[in-house]
């Protein structure tokens, strides 16, 4: 992460822009909980990559004045690594846990008392019965880009459960123009619309297409980013106003040059492409189903017309 990144993060969940019923929901949640004295309750949030989880598990916990303490669940392969984990926890701090559902299935069974009677299952020695030692209050913050994947116990035990969709094009501008402040940089209101229009509903990839925007606007002596340099520095990073970038055209091309437009498996389509499976699931698919360029089907992935239209006439996107 860029100290870029860091510095582009909400403070507090009243700094966080967008998903407004959550935020609403939070606002209770957080406030109730202060007023009792207790930790938040455990929260599971959902939702495609790059909408801002990490960033709302960071801001919940300063809104609580607690910490926030950030693992993925890869790094908890281990009882060992679980526990380091959670003795470290101070009271009411915030345990977040990235793509919870790839908990190892004996890792995720040990997070259940400490869940529900923050209790830590310690085994002294080969053999012998684990002791349960007590934990401070804590909150769990799942996140998750597959909840399906997360058992029904796990699922059960997260008192809050949200799902975080895409950003609509006038929350991105308000969120670029807030970035562009925070950088220090100048940008013009129809540039932060050609930027919203191409990031593709998703904060992340908007901070990202702003900073190649700066990075233009720096080079060519400009101190104001407008919509004329928005669109060189986004025909050099080969994204179109769609947001489609040169891997998404290169999948669905694929899929309807190489694969008759299919059905074809995920893992063929990705090999086809040099990319990785589950990037591909995970980043670019969701996005080229909601523009409806890509079916799922029991059979494998299917070109829809828009795809063939969009393949036929790329000068068009």
């Amino acid at each position: 992460m860029t100290s870029d990144d860091i510095a582009l993060r909400p403070k507090n969940v009243a700094d966080y822009i967008g998903q407004d019923t959550i935020r609403a929901d939070l606002d209770v949640a957080t406030q109730a909980a202060q007023q009792r004295h207790e930790a938040l309750p455990h929260l599971l949030l959902s939702g495609p990559p790059g909408l801002g989880k990490t960033s709302l598990a960071q801001a919940v916990a300063a809104s609580m004045g607690v910490r926030c303490r950030v693992t993925t669940a890869p790094m908890l392969n281990t009882r060992e690594q679980m526990s380091k984990a959670l003795w470290a926890l101070g009271v009411k701090d915030v345990l977040f846990i990235d793509e919870i559902h790839r908990l190892r299935p004996e890792m995720e069974e040990l997070f259940y008392p400490a869940m529900e009677d923050e209790m830590f299952e310690f085994i002294v020695a080969p053999n012998t019965e684990p002791m349960r030692l007590p934990l401070p209050p804590f909150t769990l913050i799942g996140a998750t880009t597959k909840p399906g994947l997360l058992t029904a116990p796990m699922r059960a035990r997260f008192g809050l459960t949200y799902r975080l969709d895409y950003y609509s094009q006038t929350t991105l501008v308000d969120i670029l123009e807030r970035a562009a402040g925070l950088l220090g940089v100048k940008l013009a209101s129809s540039a932060a619309a050609d930027l919203a229009l191409r990031s593709r509903g998703t904060p992340r990839v908007a901070n990202r297409l702003l900073r190649r925007a700066r990075d233009y606007a720096l080079v060519n002596g400009q101190e104001l980013i407008t919509q004329a340099l928005v669109e060189q520095a986004m025909i050099a990073a080969g994204v179109d106003r769609r947001g489609l970038d040169t891997t998404d055209r290169a999948l669905l091309t694929a899929l309807v040059t190489q694969f008759d437009g299919g059905p074809v498996g995920v893992d063929t389509l990705a090999g086809a492409v040099s990319e990785d499976t589950e990037t591909v699931e995970n980043a670019y698919e969701p996005y080229l189903m909601r523009l409806g360029l890509l079916a799922r089907t029991p059979r494998g992935r299917v070109a829809t017309t828009k795809t063939y239209e969009l393949v036929d006439a790329p000068g068009k996107v």
